[in-house]
């Protein structure tokens, strides 16, 4: 069961149009909550400004929640590249809880919010791609398949703990089985741009970033460039990728 934050939400379905049009004079984004096996999951949709794409599904890490700087920056950017974002908050965040749980868990928040999506697009028949930052770039992995989404947008990807390279999770990201996209930082602990295998995914480095995304004051660059670089490496990237479709 999914229900909306007001009744008026009910009226701006950002995939209500068949023809997938979205009217550029509603971009206030609507919040829904949706039923999962592991309590309420948010979702925060912004619509696209003109005609849709496709859509643009992202959930957070384990350390934030849809603030976090790179989920901004991709919900305020993407709309008016013709894509839908919706912001996935999880089920242990919305109940104020302070530790993400197991992945399994993880992935029972996911499922549900991705068959609402799939419910808002079946008039439409858009494109969808699946995203997350950290944490939950491994959901949008693990998952891909069982979704059928048409790509995946892996941003701060965790690919080992800090310091120990040695407990990889490169088989869940090669196990997406579709087009992927890799957006890592350069200085991130996790893993950086250079351990990712060159035949594997496509990898989009930001020089100077952490693991947030974040960049020292002292760096060659600014904050504001590397989530530029990142708002137009993924849209690039997603239109490619639609146009595929």
């Amino acid at each position: 069961m999914t229900r909306r934050s007001s009744d008026a939400a009910a009226d701006s379905d950002p995939a209500s149009d068949p023809a997938g049009a979205a009217d550029p004079t509603e971009v206030e984004p609507d919040t829904v909550s949706v039923d999962t096996p592991v309590g309420l999951a948010r979702v925060t949709f912004h619509r696209a400004v003109g005609r849709a794409r496709a859509w643009f599904v992202v959930g957070h890490g384990a350390g934030g929640g849809i603030e976090a700087r790179d989920l901004v920056a991709l919900a305020s950017a993407l709309p008016a590249r013709g894509f839908h974002v919706a912001l996935v908050e999880q089920p242990w965040r919305v109940a104020g809880r302070r530790l993400a749980p197991a992945p399994k868990t993880l992935d029972a928040g996911w499922l549900p919010v991705m068959r609402t999506i799939a419910a808002r697009n079946k008039a439409a028949g858009l494109p969808v791609f699946g995203a997350g930052r950290s944490a939950g770039a491994r959901v949008a992995c693990r998952t891909a398949i069982e979704t059928e989404v048409a790509g995946v947008v892996a941003l701060a990807f965790p690919l080992h703990p800090p310091g120990k390279p040695e407990r990889s999770r490169m088989a869940e990201l090669l196990g997406a089985g579709v087009p992927t996209l890799v957006v890592q930082g350069e200085r991130d602990s996790f893993g950086t741009p250079e351990e990712f295998p060159k035949d594997g995914p496509t990898v989009l480095p930001v020089p100077w970033a952490d693991h947030g995304f974040a960049v020292p004051k002292k760096a060659e660059t600014t904050q504001e460039a590397a989530l530029a670089l990142i708002t137009t490496g993924v849209g690039d990237w997603l239109e490619a990728a639609t146009a595929r479709e």
